[in-house]
């Protein structure tokens, strides 16, 4: 998907190097007068809908510190993630490939025996080709087997679950024995065996204490840090000094401790004086998962949620600061996709892309509203499942062909109540269908009469799709396609 030239890294460099290539760039600072590589900061949330950040339109609380993050920087109103599910969300924002190609689809449970392959690059082991501090604090839900953890992937510490946090004997659905106790780990051991309800309550506590630990000890030179926090995803679990301040419920106190959370790193930033050598990124790894109704979030004017390809699924809100870089105040339409971030971040850092193919394009002319910028991307494809491919985008997001394919939907009925969800039903898309995004963002309309040359064009674009990362639904194998890392026995 991704033809264009590239430098090679080969990954063994990467991984044998680190010590020497952060030499070198702490050289090549010193020599250029030294100008600071700017420091990251990546904040993803789990199943925070479009509509629930107050700059979209949330009802019901209020996120000061995003609103301000979109004060100082910019709003996109066109981010999307790559599937609308963890663990393949993660895998493509880390890789800055299509989760399929490197062979991680939906969410991954506690019995999985695979994980993101180590051989992979991800954005800790590019970041730390150049010499960065890397760390992360949150859920991981790339392999929780001890060669796909964390400290496996590049990051230098780790703090946080190996998966979703629904995974948990606790979970109002549990039946006995469904799950193992759900542990916390640090850099890559158990710490701690058993999240009771009560520590759950402090996660998002304990995880914005470590990112700001984490900048305040790595002030001095770059840094990378990913905080992915476990909310909103069910179970919901808010602390004392957020519980009941909302007006919407539980969901509405967890985003605005995720807010205050938000605050405290953007408030560590500015204390240090780091804010204008700072990219911070705010996003989420989905949509809402509407079947959970007052225990989930909105996804504003979109239609469906987390487990789609429609843009409820997909669609997230995402907010970019980074001063005197990216225009304060913007409102960016541009579509984008988290597999475009690695390569971004390697133009920004002057790290060499990875040696593996990736299908991600540097996209920072349109993040940096560069006159005439205009997206690389000739199109994007969005799989889902057991990879079906089940919708391809044109590259400047204004037409979207949903393929024949079968969702989950509520058909217009609510969801559940206090943490046990409404079931869902199946439905069919039928002929493919065409929607022109620009007009139509509800994906009300189909207007492939009208266009017939836009269907034919992306129905091709689908073709090349295939070609290279394959289609379950047309039962088709890819050629691009890459094996996850798997153990030989599972303990």
């Amino acid at each position: 998907m991704n033809p264009h030239p590239r430098p090679f890294a080969p990954v063994a460099s990467i991984s044998t190097g680190l010590a020497f290539a952060a030499l070198l760039a702490c050289l090549a600072l010193v020599a250029r007068g030294a100008e600071r590589l700017p420091n990251i900061v990546v904040i993803f949330t789990d199943d925070q809908g479009y509509g629930d950040v107050g700059v979209f339109g949330a009802k019901g609380f209020t996120t000061p510190n995003l609103d301000r993050l979109a004060r100082d920087g910019a709003m996109l109103t066109n981010f999307h993630v790559s599937q609308a599910v963890c663990s393949a969300s993660r895998a493509a924002l880390l890789t800055g490939c299509y989760s399929n190609r490197v062979g991680i689809h939906g969410a991954l449970s506690p019995k999985a025996d695979y994980g993101l392959n180590p051989a992979e690059t991800t954005l800790a082991d590019l970041l730390k080709s150049r010499g960065y501090a890397t760390g992360m604090a949150g859920k991981w839900h790339l392999g929780h087997r001890e060669p796909f953890l964390p400290n496996r992937q590049g990051f230098d510490e780790s703090f946080g679950l190996p998966y979703s946090n629904d995974m948990w004997p606790y979970h109002p659905e549990a039946k006995a024995g469904t799950y193992p106790s759900l542990p916390l780990y640090e850099n890559g051991q158990v710490i701690d065996s058993e999240i009771t309800p009560e520590k759950m309550r402090q996660l998002t506590t304990r995880y914005t204490e470590r990112a700001v630990s984490f900048i305040e000890r790595h002030k001095e030179r770059p840094f990378f840090f990913y905080l992915a926090h476990a909310m909103p995803h069910v179970p919901l679990a808010v602390s004392d000094k957020f519980k009941g301040k909302s007006q919407l419920g539980l969901y509405g106190d967890v985003i605005m401790e995720i807010d205050w959370s938000v605050g405290e790193v953007l408030r560590t930033l500015a204390q240090h004086g780091l804010e204008r050598d700072t990219l911070v990124i705010f996003t989420s790894d989905n949509g809402p998962w509407l079947s959970y109704g007052q225990h989930a979030g909105s996804a504003g004017p979109l239609r469906e949620g987390k487990g789609t390809s429609w843009e409820g699924g997909t669609r997230v809100p995402c907010l970019m600061r980074w001063p005197g870089h990216i225009p304060a105040g913007a409102k960016n339409d541009d579509f984008v996709m988290t597999i475009d971030l690695l390569p971004t971040f390697a133009r920004l850092t002057g790290a060499a892309l990875p040696s593996l193919p990736i299908d991600g394009l540097d996209v920072w002319p349109l993040l940096a509203r560069t006159p005439g910028a205009t997206n690389p991307h000739e199109g994007y494809g969005i799989w889902y499942a057991q990879n079906e491919l089940q919708a391809v985008v044109s590259g400047d997001g204004r037409w979207k062909l949903l393929l024949s394919h079968r969702y989950r939907t509520l058909a217009g009925r609510s969801g559940g109540r206090d943490g046990i969800p409404a079931k869902y039903e199946n439905a069919d898309v039928g002929p493919p269908k065409l929607y022109e995004l620009s007009r139509d963002l509800g994906e009300t309309t189909d207007v492939s009469a009208a266009h017939p040359d836009v269907v034919q064009r992306l129905l091709a674009f689908a073709e090349k799709c295939r070609d290279d990362l394959g289609d379950s639904l047309t039962k088709r194998t890819g050629r691009g396609n890459r094996a996850p890392g798997r153990i030989a026995t599972a303990p």
